[in-house]
């Protein structure tokens, strides 16, 4: 078979298909290299445990620009980049809220856990982190970095496909159940948790994932389809957290925070597309 026939049926088939194609290239590319080391339980950070993790791990994004290659050419891969780039698609109000929003908010549930007796201790501030470039650095790496990987396919692709469907609302929800699937094997990665705080566990944390992205296509939608905008909102709930070092036992509590802002967002999105 042709290079240019298999070519144009790769890309009718993903243009006839699109709301699986990305799922299905999405987690079958990252559990292919991921069920190694999960059998094996290489601590994830060792080679060659760290190789198949961040190729698996590279899923996100190669989904996302080859789908989008073959649905759109060169324009459906620039126009990720563009959005991904362009700050200017992001008011000033706007920046105060991706950069304040998870730090006020893990305060607030702080606050509220002391007063419910959840907990006397729900945070651990680690201000030394500033003062130690290594950890700093795999911090900004984890926050930043993963989280771009992750954003270009899932909603620089999918979330767009999903919204020419169904409501925000509905393609949300479909959204972060992909993306929850894709993060369960986490909680199987030898060492994967060992240099930060998290310890998840899959009945609290898979929901709270698809409530963040109720709350990420909120802030999609109201700043252009900005990338850059969900990016620095979701590295800013991944450095906030492991900055304040929140306890484990806060967890399961603000996942009932967590749903109420997510609740909060869908309400916005219902009465803003009447």
């Amino acid at each position: 078979m042709k290079w240019q026939t298999l070519q144009k049926r790769l890309r009718n088939l993903v243009r006839e298909h699109p709301v699986v194609a990305f799922p299905v290239l999405y987690l079958g590319w990252a559990y292919l290299f991921w069920a190694p080391l999960i059998i094996s339980q290489r601590v994830v950070w060792e080679s060659p445990g760290m190789l198949w993790f961040l190729v698996g791990g590279a899923s996100p994004f190669l989904a996302g620009m080859l789908l989008a290659a073959l649905d759109g050419g060169s324009r459906g891969v620039l126009d990720i980049l563009r959005r991904l780039a362009d700050w200017r698609r992001i008011e000033g109000k706007w920046w105060v809220f991706l950069l304040a929003f998870w730090l006020l908010f893990d305060l607030a549930m702080a606050g509220f856990a002391v007063l419910l007796d959840v907990t006397q201790t729900p945070l651990n501030p680690n201000w030394r982190l500033f003062l130690e470039p290594r950890a700093l650095l795999f911090l900004l790496l984890l926050s930043f970095v993963f989280p771009a990987v992750e954003e270009i396919g899932l909603r620089g692709y999918y979330l767009e496909v999903l919204q020419k469907k169904w409501t925000p609302t509905v393609a949300g929800l479909i959204n972060g159940i992909v993306w929850a699937m894709w993060h369960a094997p986490f909680v199987w990665f030898a060492g994967y948790y060992a240099n930060t705080t998290f310890n998840p566990a899959l009945s609290w944390w898979l929901p709270m994932i698809v409530c963040h992205t109720l709350l990420i296509t909120y802030v999609y939608n109201r700043n252009q389809r900005s990338l850059l905008a969900v990016l620095v909102f979701h590295a800013m709930m991944n450095f906030t957290g492991e900055w304040l070092r929140i306890s484990p036992d806060m967890y399961p509590f603000m996942l009932t925070g967590t749903l109420l802002v997510a609740a909060l967002a869908v309400w916005r999105m219902r009465t803003e597309t009447v």
